[in-house]
């Protein structure tokens, strides 16, 4: 490994806890800030109420604006706090400016364990930074108790 491709694989680490921080804390110009200016953020479900497609930062600063407007009046999700932790990530440089990962993430909530899954993302390096060009949420398991669970439905 050349030191430029260990130099990118740490920005991406860094773009991905960024992401997480801010999403969490409901920082949204900072979450914004990890895509790429036409970055695409969805998740797919076999229910439709769970799946999204936001293509481009307005449109993903318009849904994590949502989120934010909604816990302060009357909620999106049930949790007093939420913190997404990452476990095991591989990422594949792909070209000088391009990359490929996938993440294993757990989220916890006032429940502990509340629900988890994969980021299968594409980096693609903007000026000096590594963004998020696509972001695949993948939820693979959820508590039965989960206080997660009606948030994605809740934030439409």
């Amino acid at each position: 490994m050349t030191i430029d491709q260990f130099l990118a694989r740490e920005a991406i680490r860094d773009t991905m806890a960024r992401y997480n921080h801010a999403g969490d804390r409901l920082k949204v110009d900072d979450y914004v800030a990890c895509f790429a200016p036409d970055g695409i953020m969805e998740t797919r479900h076999d229910d439709p109420a769970f799946a999204f497609r936001y293509e481009g930062r307005e449109a993903i600063r318009d849904w994590m604006s949502r989120w934010l407007e909604r816990t302060r009046t009357s909620g999106v999700h049930g949790a007093s706090f939420v913190r997404h932790h990452l476990t095991t990530c591989q990422i594949d440089l792909t070209g000088a400016d391009t990359a490929r990962a996938r993440t294993y993430w757990i989220a916890w909530t006032d429940i502990g364990a509340d629900h988890a899954g994969l980021y299968i993302d594409s980096f693609r390096k903007v000026g000096a930074a590594w963004l998020i060009a696509h972001r695949l949420v993948r939820e693979d398991w959820r508590s039965p108790d989960s206080l997660f669970g009606a948030a994605v439905r809740n934030s439409r």
